[in-house]
């Protein structure tokens, strides 16, 4: 509606006053879009994130991992194709006020711990791969694959026919970890420091956007970067996994237990699960050989 004046306007007093209020919304929106940007980024304190990570686990839904994302600052709860839209609002729901803490990502394919029968190194049931050789103080040579290849294998081989002994399984760390310990009987095999072509001198945690490399004996080597650490894993059946390294490399079953690291030599983990193939990409997490390393007293070399 438009309204009566008693006291007529120029046209030059009408467009200096609609510059003016033209400008001082443009002055208004400058100093106000940082602002709220600040605002989201901390929108959730750490005890709120904290209790919304919790609450993930509390729902329990297989296919779903998740892990807080200091840039957004958010636990990014990344959920496979099994998980339906009424276990994401389940998800949701346990995490009750801090729902708003939550974000959802959707990846193709199933969450699975990836071991097959087929190649490699053999248990009486199945193929993984071999991560890294480790030798202790004294010298003496083992190697570190996935704890869910380990859990229940006995003696492993080198070759389908399960002929040639490598040795047994001397620990082993699953669900909750990731990783298990075999060590080497043969003495006539060659036991060499790599994976893949590089050689392995070190071992350390990646960081978030670290470019790294992934050798399995079903897809060899494939390369991706690191998306997430600390990310917690269910893969159902009170199969969860914790403080896995999340990233963007493919792998597929029987890539199990093989080596992550780096161009630079340095070994970071051990092949865990994931989704996705390496004809469509997917999700991949590993098990921090650090942690390994240090569980059974040994290092690269």
């Amino acid at each position: 509606m438009r309204t009566k004046r008693t006291t007529p306007r120029s046209g030059t007093a009408r467009r200096t006053r609609l510059i003016a209020v033209t400008s001082g919304l443009v002055a208004a929106a400058a100093f106000t879009v940082p602002s709220a940007s600040a605002s989201d980024a901390s929108t959730f304190s750490a005890s709120e994130l904290k209790s919304a990570n919790s609450s993930v686990l509390k729902a329990d839904v297989p296919g779903t991992a998740w892990a807080t994302d200091a840039k957004s600052g958010k636990v990014v709860v990344t959920v496979d194709s099994t998980v339906s839209e009424a276990e994401i609002a389940k998800i949701k729901q346990a995490a009750g006020a801090n729902a708003g803490a939550l974000q959802i990502k959707h990846t193709p394919g199933k969450f699975t711990t990836l071991i097959k029968g087929g190649d490699a190194i053999y248990s009486g049931s199945g193929r993984c791969s071999l991560g890294f050789n480790v030798r202790n103080s004294a010298g003496t040579v083992s190697f570190l694959t996935a704890g869910h290849c380990t859990s229940g294998a006995g003696t492993w081989y080198g070759n389908s026919s399960r002929t040639t002994v490598l040795g047994p399984t001397a620990g082993t760390s699953f669900p909750t970890n990731d990783y298990g310990h075999v060590r080497y009987s043969n003495t006539s095999i060659a036991k060499e420091g790599t994976a893949g072509s590089t050689d392995i001198t070190s071992a350390a945690t990646p960081s978030v956007g670290t470019n790294v490399i992934r050798t399995g004996s079903t897809t060899g080597t494939r390369t991706g970067r690191v998306t997430a650490l600390n990310a917690t894993v269910n893969y159902g059946s009170g199969q969860v996994v914790y403080g896995m390294i999340q990233t963007t490399v493919c792998a597929e079953p029987g890539d199990s237990g093989g080596p992550l690291y780096g161009s630079n030599g340095v070994a970071y983990g051990l092949t865990s699960g994931g989704s996705g193939n390496c004809s469509s990409g997917g999700t991949t997490f590993f098990q921090p050989v650090t942690e390994a390393l240090s569980a059974y007293g040994v290092s690269v070399f």
